[in-house]
């Protein structure tokens, strides 16, 4: 199953959630792979650590390839690295993400990550894509390369109302690109149950008949020991509220599927 994480906004916890859900199923025994297209790398910094700095080569290097034909074309595997995690591969953000953006939109290599992907469908039973916080060439490359989307929601206003915009987008690439991409839900994340606002907010997109997915993901400063540690929560204390409500969202969306299997849809 190839997975994206999107939202436009920025500071929503794309990486947290990617990351921490790619660890969970790793942990399980999964072969799991995860696409960092954000120049930024906080997924990277995030699995790897201070061994980020030593990296050379990535997702930079993937597309800065389909630039150029070559009949010696490096495959895809031969950008991806391992994680300190046990059945946990990445395939690494670079800096040079930034410099590529137009040149790859121009030339219209739209498709090469969903080719890429594709192929890679037999070694991996996982692969979650973490990306930008904007609509641009790599979150389109990465919607058409997905079957599933997940798109955090943080609980404010601003949000909310950037997610109706963000679904037409979504629906757009679907209807031009990719008809097998589902929106699989919305990942509350950074909730606080006591608080009137959060609580009002997200029942109000229940009601829309939105699909929230369930649990909801706690707010919690343990997130901030896990990014410094670079430790993802399942490894850093598995025991943890949060940990738990990532491990149930994390079988929730492993379960959908059978479900659609069994009804056959």
């Amino acid at each position: 199953m190839r997975r994206v994480v999107f939202n436009q906004k920025g500071g929503v916890g794309k990486s947290t959630i990617t990351c921490n859900l790619a660890a969970i199923g790793a942990a399980a025994g999964q072969r799991t792979l995860v696409v960092d297209l954000d120049p930024q790398g906080n997924s990277t910094r995030y699995l790897l650590g201070a061994a980020t700095d030593a990296l050379e080569g990535g997702a930079a290097d993937f597309f800065d390839q389909t630039l150029r034909f070559s009949v010696r074309a490096k495959a895809t595997d031969d950008y991806i690295v391992e994680t300190p995690f046990d059945n946990l591969h990445l395939l690494p953000s670079q800096p040079a993400l930034e410099e590529l953006h137009s040149k790859l939109e121009s030339r219209y290599k739209i498709y090469k990550l969903r080719d890429a992907l594709a192929a890679l469908d037999g070694e991996y039973d996982a692969i979650w894509i973490d990306t930008p916080p904007a609509l641009n060439f790599y979150t389109r490359s990465a919607l058409i390369a997905a079957e599933g989307c997940l798109i955090p929601f943080d609980c404010d206003d601003f949000s909310r109302r950037a997610l109706y915009s963000l679904m037409e987008n979504v629906q757009e690439i679907q209807a031009d690109h990719n008809p097998a991409l589902k929106v699989e839900g919305i990942v509350v994340n950074q909730f606080q149950p006591r608080a009137n606002l959060p609580q009002r907010t997200v029942q109000e997109l229940v009601d829309e008949g939105l699909p929230v997915l369930q649990p909801y993901l706690g707010a919690s400063v343990k997130v901030k020991e896990s990014h410094e540690r670079a430790l993802p929560m399942i490894h850093l204390d598995a025991r943890h509220k949060l940990t738990q409500e990532f491990v149930a969202l994390h079988a929730a969306l492993n379960a959908a599927p059978k479900k659609r299997a069994a009804r056959g849809g």
